[in-house]
């Protein structure tokens, strides 16, 4: 076995420790009578209405419009795509197209302590603002807005011979956007360069120019060969066409809504997170000795890993809505963390009782627990990835289910993911780097530290 060096469990363990530190508690400064957050923790993590509570709003048009069906549902994307781009998934839109009235049910921010309905919904119901501008760049300069689309729809194209067609979104201007679009896209075509379409600052979408189109009438073409799907350029057009309604829209009434767990639901589940890491800690130094005390370790840090992805601990990640079936997922991944270790240390110690060296029950245990623990969480990951685009902001199945129902499911099949993947990197790969390194000290050779006879 090729040893790992006696300070890498020291190192691991250090590691390992200030993630969890980090990612619990986050790391916060002062600036006067003003909080800094430096880095993210729990107490930043975004809870569902039905953990936390939130906010449910009835919105109309403005002025008396009389609104259609396909204003309404270009309303519809538009606040899905203000939502999602929050990393609000446990949001609820019901549109009725008889009344011209849309509600909308959303959680609490993460920061929200003075539970004002009316402060909540000001940055949803604002009127969205649709550009394009030159180049990729939020920066770039805006050739046209969304009052210069006509409409946008969708259609199909003939991309060959064989009668093979794709899925495209049709854009028609007014006078004032035939002429802007004419002038930006001869600049776009000579310098091979894009037009960028943003809802806010919001990217949607970055078509190439390949020429100069000076009527006005263009279309766009998904990328890679297959192009749109039907669902995405649906999509598409109806967020073009949000940009371009002719009405703002207001709040008809708003209120709170109460969690479904309690005020103190949160501050009992922390209590039960606590014993049950202490009976798991208890659990695995009984029953595997030292290979139970590095899987408690391993556990720990998969646990942080699993925090940071849903707190915004990384900047470049806003905070994940948290809900019921989140936690589900967590807790199934914790325990099929637990269960890689157990694998894996029972391998160990089914060496060891047969008479070979500690170096060699090692090697031989975590290479023969491997395959088992591959499989087991390869599935998994299959089911989660499925379950999220799915049940994802795509919301493929929205219509079978429900939009609440997907939302739900995304966040289990979210949490679920991150918490694999972190088992994979703390308890496959960080665990195995501490127990080669402590195998290496001359007193923790013991084999009965392993769970073998005494050497």
């Amino acid at each position: 076995m090729k040893k790992s060096r006696k300070p890498v469990f020291f190192i691991v363990f250090v590691f390992i420790l200030a993630l969890a530190y980090t990612s619990i508690f986050g790391i916060y400064g002062e600036n006067g009578d003003f909080t800094i957050t430096y880095i993210k923790g729990i107490n930043d993590i975004r809870w569902g209405i039905d953990i936390k509570g939130g906010v449910e709003a009835v919105f109309a048009p403005a002025d008396g419009v009389d609104a259609s069906d396909a204003e309404m549902e270009a309303v519809k994307s538009i606040l899905d795509l203000r939502l999602v781009s929050q990393n609000v998934t446990d949001y609820e839109i019901y549109p009725d197209y008889t009344n011209d009235r849309i509600t909308v049910r959303f959680p609490w921010k993460s920061d929200e302590t003075n539970y004002n309905p009316d402060e909540a919904i000001q940055e949803l119901a604002a009127t969205a603002e649709l550009t394009f501008r030159a180049g990729t760049e939020q920066t770039g300069d805006v050739i046209l807005t969304g009052k210069n689309v006509k409409r946008a729809y969708t259609s199909y194209i003939q991309t060959d011979n064989s009668g093979t067609r794709q899925h495209v979104v049709n854009l028609e201007f007014d006078d004032e956007g035939i002429k802007s679009f004419a002038a930006a896209t001869a600049t776009a075509a000579a310098n091979q360069s894009q037009i960028s379409i943003w809802m806010d600052d919001e990217l949607i979408s970055a078509p190439s120019v390949s020429k100069e189109i000076p009527d006005g009438n263009c279309y766009i073409s998904g990328g890679g060969s297959e192009g749109f799907s039907a669902a995405e350029a649906a999509k598409l057009a109806n967020t073009i066409n949000a940009g371009a309604l002719p009405f703002s829209l207001k709040v008809e009434s708003y209120g709170t809504i109460s969690p479904s767990l309690g005020s103190f639901a949160l501050e009992a589940m922390g209590i039960a997170a606590i014993v049950a890491f202490c009976l798991i800690f208890t659990f695995m130094v009984i029953m595997y000795r030292l290979p139970g005390f590095i899987a408690f370790i391993a556990l720990l840090g998969q646990m942080a890993i699993a925090i940071m992805a849903v707190s915004g601990y990384f900047p470049a990640f806003p905070s994940f809505t948290m809900t019921i079936p989140g936690i589900a997922g967590l807790i199934l991944s914790i325990g099929m963390g637990v269960d890689a270790n157990i694998i894996t240390a029972e391998r160990i110690k089914d060496e060891l009782w047969t008479g070979k060296t500690l170096d060699g029950c090692i090697t031989n245990g975590t290479k023969g627990s491997f395959a088992a623990i591959f499989d087991g969480n390869i599935t998994v990951i299959i089911v989660a990835v499925i379950l999220i685009l799915v049940f994802g902001p795509a919301n493929i199945l929205s219509a079978i289910f429900g939009v609440s129902t997907t939302g739900l499911i995304y966040a289990f099949g979210y949490t679920l993911l991150v918490g694999v993947i972190a088992n994979f990197i703390m308890g496959v790969g960080a665990s195995r780097l501490m127990l080669r390194s402590v195998s290496s000290i001359k007193f923790l050779r013991n084999k009965r530290l392993y769970g073998g006879k005494k050497s």
